[in-house]
């Protein structure tokens, strides 16, 4: 489930737990082509992943019935696959993930020890934003809709009905970079990008984005199956952010580096 700061977390629906959050902020966290779910999150920070219209409902059996004239809502949270316990989830009436964030009338649950949690008694209308928070951050993922996932994901609550959403696959921001550092000045020639390995990650994508909006930068979303990278494409002189992310063999999205990791080119060609 990890901009601002960055949207750590949410979900898109292509129609989805990064992670901008309310906090606002967010990046981009799993998409339907490389996560088995459409869910992405946002933190306090929030994050989001992108998934197609209404594919975020899906069929199940009830935990519980909801009281008569209300609906419920029930899903599940992962991690790394695994079913995760006392996470808190929100319904809203209303959700805008850059102004605001949660607003009107809003719904509270738990996951319990199977990761299954269930809004339950809800009143049946339209609901704008369902959020899954990371762990004991307040940090959360939400599905988004639309060409490029910028709208949420909407949720229709009937009464006497159980709404299943898709399981959220949480991801946490702790993966560790080691170089380039923070504030580094460094040549173009030679530059290898190294991080930590992170605990079930399968391989990494890394990203460079120039802080210059003329300059298109060659790196985004490289896959790399080890924890280091010999850069060997052009990168003019500038300030560049970079980033990478871990993912399990499912190709779910299990880390991010949590930092905003600025350096800059002393060299190579003129921008």
């Amino acid at each position: 489930m990890l901009i601002g700061k960055r949207l750590i977390a949410c979900i898109c629906l292509t129609t989805a737990i990064a992670s901008s959050g309310c906090q606002l902020g967010n990046k981009n966290a799993q998409s339907n082509t490389e996560n088995a779910n459409s869910n992405a999150a946002t933190k306090a920070d929030a994050k989001s992943s992108p998934t197609s219209a209404n594919s975020d409902t899906e069929t199940g059996v009830e935990k519980q019935k909801p009281a008569p004239g209300t609906g419920n809502v029930q899903g599940k949270v992962l991690f790394n696959g695994k079913p995760v316990e006392n996470i808190k989830v929100k319904l809203c009436e209303k959700f805008n993930r850059f102004l605001g964030g949660c607003e009107g009338t809003t719904y509270n649950a738990t996951s319990d020890k199977d990761g299954v949690y269930v809004v339950a008694n809800v009143e049946p209308k339209t609901y704008e934003g369902l959020l899954v928070y990371v762990f004991d951050t307040n940090s959360y993922i939400f599905a988004t809709s639309g060409i490029g996932g910028l709208s949420a994901a909407t949720y229709e609550v009937a009464a006497d009905k159980t709404l299943f959403v898709r399981p959220t696959n949480l991801f946490k921001d702790d993966l560790k970079t080691l170089n380039p550092k923070a504030g580094a000045k460094v040549s173009a020639q030679n530059l290898e990008l190294k991080w930590e390995a992170y605990p079930g990650a399968a391989y990494y994508k890394f990203s460079i984005y120039p802080e210059e909006m003329s300059v298109t930068s060659p790196y985004i979303n490289e896959r790399v199956d080890g924890t280091s990278f010999s850069i060997d494409k052009p990168l003019p002189k500038g300030t560049y952010r970079w980033q990478v992310e871990a993912y399990n063999d499912a190709n779910v999205k299990l880390s991010e580096s949590g930092d905003d990791i600025k350096f800059t080119i002393t060299d190579g060609p003129a921008q």
